[in-house]
């Protein structure tokens, strides 16, 4: 049994250790192996903040190989009933602009071969993904944006591909043709193991780039690694800022349906 709780957590890039006061960093045991790394636990003002980088301290872990279904047991195991995950994003719409913010309210999976689910049987369990994040922390992270002064689109669909490489152009402008608004690699499967563990989760997308599928008629060139992190980087603190915000301001207590994810699920 863990002695350390939280009841938010959060997952994110290495900057966001400086996100916490009175910092501990443990290991937790998971039946599905080791979270990304060890889990830092901290307070911000009265809460307590459990946080995993999602990709390594180092970034030494691509999104194929993520271990989402240990990161998001781990969460549990520590008492957090609330996820906020902050992203890299590519825009596959021209109004979506880089430094945008984009608070999704859909994804579209195009993953292959990653675990993505917590329940092999014996009870064969059904999920509904209907809605995918939390409408409660969905308003309040939109809200506070916007409240910055921060250019936000409060819903959108993400199209998570595997990786690690980026779309080619054929990819990408299909992607755009078929109307989603965002592309990324690791929102799939973080979300629905959330989900299946009856957990509040939310995506803050911050928007790095044009995809590859916009680059001519935008008359900019493809996208690289390079840029993504410098990209994200120059805007870390504006992220940093609405996570804070929305730590101080998040209800511990839940009015919304994701703590009865299970409730029709399962087969009798």
């Amino acid at each position: 049994m863990i002695e350390e709780r939280a009841d938010i957590g959060v997952f994110g890039g290495s900057g966001f250790y400086s996100l916490l006061d009175d910092v501990r960093e443990i290991k937790v045991e998971t039946p599905y192996g080791a979270p990304s790394d060890l889990v830092a636990i901290g307070r911000v003002g009265d809460k307590r903040v459990a946080f995993i980088p999602r990709h390594g301290r180092k970034h030494e872990l691509p999104p194929h190989v993520i271990p989402y279904r240990a990161n998001i047991w781990a969460m549990k195991e520590l008492g957090v009933t609330r996820i906020i995950a902050p992203s890299a994003v590519g825009s596959l719409q021209a109004h979506v602009k880089p430094g945008d913010f984009m608070v999704c309210d859909q994804f579209i999976d195009r993953t292959t071969g990653r675990k993505d689910t917590f329940y092999d049987g014996p009870i064969t369990t059904h999920i509904s993904a209907a809605d995918p994040f939390c409408p409660e922390l969905r308003e309040l992270a939109a809200g506070l944006i916007r409240k910055k002064g921060l250019p936000v689109h409060d819903r959108g669909t993400t199209v998570v591909i595997q990786g690690p490489r980026f779309s080619t152009k054929a990819e990408s402008k299909w992607f755009t043709s078929m109307g989603w608004d965002i592309i990324n690699m690791t929102q799939y499967p973080e979300c629905i193991l959330a989900i299946e563990l009856e957990m509040c989760y939310v995506n803050i997308a911050l928007v790095t780039d044009y995809d590859t599928g916009l680059v001519g008629e935008l008359g900019t060139t493809p996208v690289t690694a390079e840029e993504v992190e410098k990209m994200f980087l120059a805007n870390n603190e504006r992220v940093k800022a609405v996570i804070l915000e929305m730590i101080e301001r998040a209800s511990v207590e839940r009015s919304c349906p994701c703590s009865l994810r299970l409730e029709h699920a399962r087969l009798s």
